[in-house]
């Protein structure tokens, strides 16, 4: 499903025991300098993640000064976040002119400690000629597989201008290991020049017509089921931050789709990619 962007006035886009993705959590939050927010979310964890802007933040009383740091748009630097635990009290608090900050969460049913991320993992493959040149920014990922529950947020780059990514395609929304696992999921879309737009598609039965939609900047993009690759046009780049959620398990296990799997074997490191998403 596709959510247009809209003034969310610092409420949940993606709310919890959302119909169609349940496993997730997903706000926007704007600040000016000095503004403050605050939040909890009972059954969820959940990550700061500062688009731009800097923040401090305070989880049950345990500080994290100078979150954040990007000025311009999400390409002006790397990204930093702080793990706040299932349904604990998280205040942030604006020292930049302004900051816009992404809430990630996930489900789940324990009490982890709080954490911050000041350096991402990062993994880098495809290429130019195949047209699936991406870089990938891990922020709560492999390394911090025994710090977190379910959740794993990531920020997701097309490299130079046009491109796919998400391919080959395929699917998460099914609990049937070893072959796949069920994680929901949520994107949030940038552009630059922020003009630019794409194409998400999400095809529900192999070799089936499915669903596409007109990916503009700011759109969010919710994945219940189904394979789903997209692009940017050509002349743009395009930039996802990306929130996932499993359901009986933190690590990701992808069904690539069954007509296009034998491209696995045409991108380069794209194993490694996968490999990473644990």
């Amino acid at each position: 499903m596709h959510i247009p962007p809209f003034d969310n006035q610092n409420k949940p886009i993606v709310d919890v025991e959302d119909a169609r993705v349940p496993l997730v959590y997903f706000n926007i939050v704007k600040l000016n300098k000095g503004n403050a927010f605050e939040y909890r979310v009972p059954g969820y964890e959940t990550g700061i993640v500062p688009a731009t802007g800097t923040v401090d933040v305070e989880v049950e009383g345990e500080s994290f000064a100078a979150l954040g740091g990007r000025r311009a748009d999400v390409w002006d630097g790397n990204p930093q976040g702080v793990y706040v635990p299932v349904g604990a009290r998280a205040t942030m608090v604006c020292t930049s002119d302004a900051a816009e900050v992404f809430i990630a969460g996930a489900q789940y049913d324990k009490v982890l400690d709080p954490f911050d991320v000041r350096q991402h993992d990062l993994v880098q493959y495809g290429s130019d000629d195949t047209k699936t040149h991406r870089k990938i920014k891990h922020i709560f990922g492999q390394k911090q597989h025994d710090k977190v529950g379910r959740l794993l947020v990531s920020e997701l780059f097309t490299v130079g201008a046009g491109g796919w990514s998400g391919f080959p395609s395929h699917k998460h929304d099914t609990d049937r290991l070893p072959d796949e696992t069920r994680h929901d999921e949520c994107y949030n879309f940038r552009f630059r020049p922020n003009y630019g737009s794409g194409l998400q598609m999400l095809q529900r039965v192999d070799n089936q017509p499915g669903d596409a939609y007109h990916i503009v900047d700011g759109s969010t993009i919710l994945i219940d089921n189904g394979y789903h690759p997209c692009c940017v046009l050509p002349g743009y780049e395009m930039y996802y931050f990306t929130i996932l959620g499993g359901l009986s398990q933190r690590s990701l296990v992808q069904y690539f789709q069954p007509t296009h799997a034998a491209q696995l074997e045409t991108i380069p490191g794209i194993k490694d990619m996968i490999a990473k998403f644990k």
